[in-house]
């Protein structure tokens, strides 16, 4: 009795030190590796002890969800009205899938960039999957991305693969905008807007997945928007890293006067529904099967739900959506959104031989034959000054 109660005087004073440590900083960002791997597990213990029954996880969730919304500024954007228009530039045809190049208004003279995957032979009403990636030069262009968006195509799907603010074709701003967390999370709502006004989407079949910094805009969207019914956020929810980019972590969406949180606690607010962690053994997620995803399963329970969250660990690979990354996402979206598995090849693995790999080139989505449209804002200062932010 007497060592359980040095233990708790221990834990109680070693968490009293980080958050005095953390709340004497003139601001509320928490960035980077804020925390070390021993302070991230005392914290999600102290997280713990915040809730003890539904009712008590829910109002957690309500002011951490708050929490986001308001420390982007997200409740500031524009209202937008009307129908979403679709520009196609090109079209490619794949075996089993169709790929587009394509844009649209994120906001007035903001357009959002990147290629449609559609199966060729779709159903009356196709799932649909957001794919936004990670911090890659011309990463919607790589074979990597092809790969996962053309397999879940042809399994069914409609995918939508959009990039990151200021990378490729988003050249409207730098990726270094201060407002980068705000542009990413508004674009990708206005993506999961137009999938959701096409008549040929389920919207009760819609999942969003993308890799480290496409898996922070994943876990984001999923925590403030439930139109998202299946969530796999890859190789990047950790209980000790808050994101390294300015996109991630450069507004206060973990701290504020009235609560501190972690990606952890953000990722759990998908719950009950569907979620695939993703995890390795090379980066902040190595420590996934033992801290954070041992705390999303408390929370699935408070649910009955158990059964909705899984963690696929990999300890001998690195930070990537890999082969092995990708076939565990292709079952677990299978499943959840009633995709058809057995439409890709499957050989001791699955066999993505049947994708074509397109150049970069071809994928563009502007270019000298299709310029980007006239009224396009150019510049931080250009839409700083039109979203008044500036």
């Amino acid at each position: 009795m007497k060592q359980s109660k040095i233990i708790k005087l221990v834990l109680l004073l070693v968490l009293s030190v980080i958050e005095i440590a953390g709340f004497s900083q003139e601001n509320f960002l928490c960035q980077g590796k804020y925390w070390t791997e021993d302070q991230g597990n005392l914290m999600m213990k102290k997280f713990a002890s915040e809730w003890n029954s539904l009712d008590s996880w829910e109002k957690r969730a309500d002011v951490i969800r708050k929490g986001i919304i308001t420390g982007m500024k997200l409740d500031q954007m524009p209202k937008v009205t009307g129908d979403i228009k679709l520009i196609v530039t090109k079209t490619h045809q794949g075996d089993g899938y169709v790929v587009e190049n394509v844009a649209f208004e994120s906001f007035p003279g903001f357009y959002v960039t990147g290629n449609i995957y559609r199966p060729v032979n779709p159903d009356k009403k196709c799932a649909a999957i957001l794919s936004p990636h990670g911090h890659w030069a011309n990463r919607r262009l790589t074979a990597e991305v092809q790969a996962r968006c053309a397999a879940l195509a042809r399994m069914g799907a409609i995918v939508l693969v959009y990039d990151m603010v200021g990378y490729t074709d988003s050249k409207q701003v730098t990726h270094d905008i201060p407002i980068a967390l705000l542009l990413q999370t508004w674009n990708s709502k206005r993506a999961l807007d137009y999938l959701l006004s096409r008549p040929d989407v389920d919207p009760e079949r819609i999942g969003i997945t993308g890799e480290s910094g496409g898996g922070t805009q994943t876990f984001i969207l999923t925590a403030i928007d439930k139109r998202i019914k299946v969530s796999v956020p890859v190789v990047q929810v950790s209980a000790h890293f808050f994101g390294g980019c300015v996109c991630e972590s450069g507004m206060p969406i973990h701290r504020s006067e009235n609560h501190q949180t972690n990606n952890v606690e953000i990722a759990a607010l998908c719950a009950p529904r569907p979620m695939l962690l993703i995890s390795d053994g090379s980066d902040w997620t190595r420590n996934t099967p033992r801290i954070e995803y041992p705390y999303l399963q408390k929370v699935y329970a408070l649910y009955n739900a158990e059964h909705k969250v899984e963690n696929v660990h990999f300890p001998a690979e690195v930070h990537d959506y890999g082969v092995n990354k990708r076939a565990a996402a292709y079952t677990f979206l299978a499943h959840h959104l009633k995709l058809q598995i057995n439409k890709l090849p499957y050989k001791n693995g699955f066999d993505e031989s049947f994708i074509t790999f397109l150049p970069e080139e071809d994928l563009g989505v502007f270019t000298k034959e299709y310029p980007m449209p006239a009224n396009a804002l150019q510049g931080n200062d250009a839409v700083l000054k039109a979203l008044n932010l500036r």
